[in-house]
């Protein structure tokens, strides 16, 4: 379909939070680790390779928070492209819960109720409809025909959800790995 946009979703290299077992969030300071650093340079490579297979990424957008910033920052210099970033890219906000250890979380989450959220966070609902509207504006005025996205576990799977129709009840429940790109198709 000539009208179809593909979306390259970069997740983010290890932080020093995902290291520690620290829940991040929307926390904005942390920082990729030595392997991170090597993981966004891996995927970075990938998008570059994608060019051979006719899907080179024509525009990069990023999450705003540091990690992915410098994630990108590899992926922009494997591709030439410049850097966009937006807050519509970033991970679900955990308020209160942002940088306590996550193996505490298990028993004060309910991760089965996706308008459940922490004190001062975002629900997964929340995070799907901002998920949905940014694919909105892309779908009405995409700035290339492929574009990388460089953003969050939480909110891959959202983008997942979105584009095969699913609300925030039915995400899948597998976050890809730090430093990986994950394919969609979005149809017009």
């Amino acid at each position: 379909m000539a009208d179809l946009l593909t979306l390259l979703l970069v997740r983010h290299g290890q932080s020093e939070w995902n290291a520690a077992g620290l829940m991040q969030g929307q926390t904005p300071h942390v920082p990729l680790t030595g392997l991170g650093h090597q993981q966004a340079a891996q995927a970075a490579a990938e998008l570059a390779a994608l060019a051979a297979d006719g899907v080179a990424p024509g525009a990069l957008l990023s999450s705003d928070l540091l990690r992915a910033v410098q994630t990108a920052e590899h992926c922009a210099a494997a591709t030439g492209l410049p850097v966009q970033t937006t807050p519509a890219l970033r991970e679900q906000g955990y308020g209160v819960l942002e940088g306590r250890p996550s193996r505490e979380l298990w028993d004060l989450v309910d991760w089965s109720d996706p308008h459940w959220s922490a004190e001062g966070g975002e629900s997964l609902a929340q995070l799907h409809g901002r998920v949905a509207e940014l694919f909105a504006r892309l779908r009405a005025d995409p700035p290339a025909p492929v574009v990388a996205l460089v953003t969050h576990g939480d909110t891959i799977r959202a983008a997942q959800a979105v584009a095969a129709g699913l609300g925030p009840d039915a995400m899948p429940a597998v976050t890809p790995h730090n430093g990986t790109v994950t394919r969609l198709e979005l149809a017009p």
